[in-house]
């Protein structure tokens, strides 16, 4: 069935300028009957927007696109490893979202970063997104191709280029964030460090990964693409460039998760130090107070023949010892650095 909720925007676009059809197939002959009859080449095509489609949305589309039924069966399910793809004369690929969420206070369930996925379809006349997760939309790409016809009118290739400069952009500043996040975590880490800064700072471990993972395997198949031939040659150079800042991308997330780890076992080890710490401070005042105590109970057993027992100063000596051997214990302890 066609598309319905699911669809976001769709149009046909003829050198660079947008045209209002009444529906997909209808923009799609449009297309196709202004491609034939140019003499320039191929420059129309139709751009079709969904957001988390149904599958048989998705099967209609195959059937007007001739879409492969693999790449099909991928857009619907979603959690795909970053990829790129070659169907026939249509190109797949994976390209997954990521999006810095804003909190005031980090509980143990709160997340840092939300992920999502963009699927596209491109092929000479058409392009077709597929989009899932609430983050990352698309619109801002569309209206600004629109905005410059010259853009626009690169055809396929340029929406494809557009929409990868989008996410990898959304991924440098998601990744300066954390960088932020982290550089903040390390500042307080050598001060009192509570089982809550652990897990925060394990709680920016895992979302680092959770990055990682959504990045790092985009990095090859982005750097292959330039070498397709559905790309013009004249687009290969804005492809290596928006590879080149994954690259960047790809080091920062590497450097901030070794960061990260760091952190994390510098913060263990200050809680583990503070914890000794207060276990000496503790045991130095249990040994302070044992002297008193086995005085006291010494003279408290009511033997009938003791020392001192019968003596008026016998009192007054064993607290003036207990108290010397307090404050000597006291002052040994603190010049060892344990009080």
């Amino acid at each position: 069935m066609p598309p319905g909720d699911s669809i976001v925007e769709y149009g046909a676009y003829v050198r660079g300028e947008k045209i209002v059809t009444s529906g997909i197939v209808e923009a799609l002959d449009l297309v196709r009957e202004h491609n034939t009859s140019s003499d320039g080449g191929a420059n129309a095509f139709v751009w079709v927007g969904l957001h988390e489609p149904e599958a048989p949305e998705v099967d209609w589309l195959s059937e007007v696109f001739g879409l492969h039924p693999l790449a099909v069966e991928d857009a619907v399910k979603a959690h795909q490893r970053p990829k790129v793809e070659r169907y026939g004369e249509s190109l797949f690929m994976v390209l997954k979202t990521i999006a810095y969420l804003d909190h005031d206070q980090l509980t143990d369930n709160s997340e840092i970063i939300a992920t999502g996925e963009i699927m596209v379809f491109l092929g000479a006349d058409f392009v077709v997104t597929v989009r899932h997760g609430e983050h990352c939309p698309l619109t801002l790409v569309r209206e600004r191709l629109e905005d410059q016809p010259k853009l626009m009118n690169r055809g396929p290739a340029g929406v494809l280029h557009a929409i990868s400069d989008h996410v990898v952009d959304q991924y440098l500043q998601v990744a300066d964030l954390m960088q932020l996040e982290l550089e903040e975590v390390e500042a307080t880490v050598f001060a009192d460090v509570s089982s809550r800064d652990i897990n925060r700072i394990y709680q920016l471990k895992r979302e680092m990964l959770e990055m990682k993972r959504a990045v790092t395997p985009l990095l090859s198949p982005l750097s292959a693409l330039p070498q397709r031939r559905v790309v013009p040659s004249e687009m290969r150079e804005y492809f290596r460039d928006v590879g080149d800042h994954l690259s960047r991308v790809c080091e920062q997330v590497e450097s901030s998760n070794e960061l990260c780890s760091s952190i994390l076992q510098a913060a263990l080890a200050r809680s583990n130090a503070l914890a000794n710490e207060d276990m000496r401070k503790i045991s130095s005042w249990v040994a302070i107070l044992a002297v008193p105590t086995m005085i006291a109970g010494i003279y408290g057993m009511n033997f009938d023949f003791m020392p001192e027992t019968k003596q008026v100063w016998g009192y007054p000596a064993v607290l003036a010892v207990m108290v010397t051997a307090c404050v000597l214990l006291h002052r040994g302890f603190r010049r060892n650095g344990w009080l």
